[in-house]
C-alpha cells in the first residue's frame, strides 16, 4: 500500500514505484495517489486531487471526508494485508496512519520525512515507535533522528534526477514574448494559487517599469492548476503584459527563466536544481498563519534557505508579501551583478548538498530490502 496525498508526493512516489517494478515487475500496489502512481502501475482508491488541501480552515471544512478515507484505507489494509505500507510525506494524515497501521502489525516505511524538525520535535519518539524505516531526502534529517531508535537513510533529493534530465534535454518551445524572462510558481493547491498568484502578478507588473519588454510565464504542474492560474490572472487588474500560463513544463520554464517568484515548498528546491535565482513567497489564511507562527521552530520557511542554513533567497511571507518590496529585490537578480552572482553560488552549494540524483533508485533498493 502507498499513500501519497499531494501532487509532489505522487510525482516522487511514482518514480520510486517505477524503480521498484523494474526490479520486481510482479509487485502489486494499491492506495492513494495520482496520475504518476497510476502510470507506474498502482491501483488508486482515492486521487490526490481529492486529498490535497492546505490551511486550518480548509482542513476543518473537509474533516468528515478525511476521517472516512482514513477508516476506509485502514480497513482495506486489514483486508488485503500488504507486505508493507509506504507513506509519502502528507504528515497530517500519514503520521496518524503510521501509528494505527503499525499497531496492527504492518511494516511501515516512510518516504520524504515529515518536517517535524520544523514544527513539532515532540513527534520524533512517536515516529520512532510507529515507523520501521525512514527514507530522508535532506541530509540534515539523519541527525534530527540520531537520538531515537528510528533507522534513517539519506537517499538524496528526488528532484535531482528530473532536473538533470531537464537540463540535458533540448530546449522546449515556450510562449516567452520578450526579455528578461520571469517565472511565477504560485503553488499546486487551489487556495495557494488564488492567494499567492495575485501578489506575484502585481510584483511582476512593477518589474516591467524597469524592464518594459519583460516576459512572464506562470508555471503550473498540471492542467487543473493551470486553470486556477488562468482564473486568477483573468480576475487580476494589477498584472504584467506579456504573460502566459503553461502546464507540465515547470523545469523547462525555470531553465529558461532569468529569475523566479516561487511559493514556499518543494518548488524552491526545483528552482535551486535548475539554478534559477528566486524570491520565496507565501500567503495563507490568517488563522493558519498565526497557528504556524506558534508552531514553526525554524528561522526560514523556504526549504532552499533551510538547506543553505542562511537567508540565501529573500522571503516574503504573509503581510510582508508586498509587490513593491518584492520587485525591489527581484530587479537586481535580473541583471548581471553581485546579488545575482552571490545567489547563483549559493544555489550551487544547495544542489551539491542534496546529492547527485538517483534518489528513486536508492530508495527502491531499501524498499526491496524491507520487503
Amino acid at each position: 500500500m502507498i499513500i501519497a496525498g499531494e501532487i509532489s508526493g505522487d510525482l516522487h512516489a511514482g518514480e520510486l514505484l517505477r524503480a521498484i517494478r523494474r526490479r520486481r515487475p510482479d509487485l502489486q500496489c494499491f492506495g492513494i495517489g495520482g496520475a504518476n502512481l497510476r502510470e507506474a502501475g498502482m491501483q488508486t482508491c482515492y486521487d490526490v486531487s481529492e486529498m490535497a488541501v492546505v490551511g486550518l480552515s480548509e482542513v476543518l471544512g473537509r474533516l468528515r471526508f478525511f476521517r472516512r478515507v482514513f477508516k476506509e484505507m485502514l480497513a482495506l489494509a486489514r483486508d488485503r494485508r500488504p507486505d508493507a505500507i509506504l507513506l509519502v510525506d502528507y504528515p497530517g494524515f500519514n503520521l496518524r496512519f503510521a501509528q494505527k497501521a503499525h499497531a496492527l502489525g504492518f511494516k511501515v516505511l516512510y518516504y520524504i520525512c515529515p518536517q517535524v524538525w520544523a514544527w513539532d520535535r515532540g513527534r520524533i519518539p512517536q515516529m520512532a515507535r510507529s515507523v520501521d524505516r525512514l527514507l530522508a531526502i535532506f541530509p540534515f534529517e539523519v541527525d534530527v533522528f540520531k537520538d531515537s531508535s528510528l533507522r534513517v537513510d539519506f537517499v538524496g533529493h528526488p528532484l535531482g534526477t528530473r532536473a538533470a534530465a531537464a537540463l540535458a534535454a533540448p530546449l522546449a518551445p515556450l510562449p516567452w514574448r520578450g526579455e528578461p524572462r520571469l517565472a511565477l510558481l504560485p503553488g499546486s493547491r487551489y487556495h495557494e494559487v488564488l492567494r499567492i498568484l495575485p501578489v506575484m502578478l502585481a510584483a511582476a507588473a512593477r518589474v516591467q517599469t524597469q524592464f518594459p519588454e519583460a516576459s512572464c510565464i506562470v508555471a503550473a504542474p498540471t492542467p487543473e492548476v493551470a486553470g486556477w492560474g488562468q482564473q486568477a490572472l483573468n480576475n487580476s487588474a494589477d498584472k504584467p503584459r506579456n504573460i502566459a500560463v503553461v502546464a507540465g513544463q515547470t523545469l523547462q520554464v525555470l531553465r529558461q527563466a532569468r529569475a523566479a517568484l516561487v511559493a514556499s515548498g518543494s518548488a524552491t528546491i526545483e528552482t535551486a536544481f535548475m539554478r534559477c535565482p528566486m524570491l520565496v513567497v507565501y500567503r495563507v489564511a490568517w488563522a493558519t498563519y498565526f497557528l504556524g507562527r506558534l508552531l514553526v521552530r525554524v528561522p526560514y520557511l523556504g526549504m532552499v534557505n533551510i538547506v543553505s542554513g542562511k537567508r540565501l533567497c529573500p522571503e516574503f511571507i504573509q503581510h510582508a508579501a508586498r509587490p513593491a518590496a518584492m520587485a525591489a529585490e527581484l530587479i537586481p537578480l535580473l541583471r548581471d551583478g553581485p546579488e545575482r552572482a552571490t545567489m547563483l553560488a549559493g544555489l550551487d552549494r544547495v544542489r551539491q548538498a542534496l546529492g547527485d540524483g538517483d534518489a528513486a533508485e536508492r530508495a527502491a533498493d531499501i524498499v526491496l530490502q524491507e520487503l
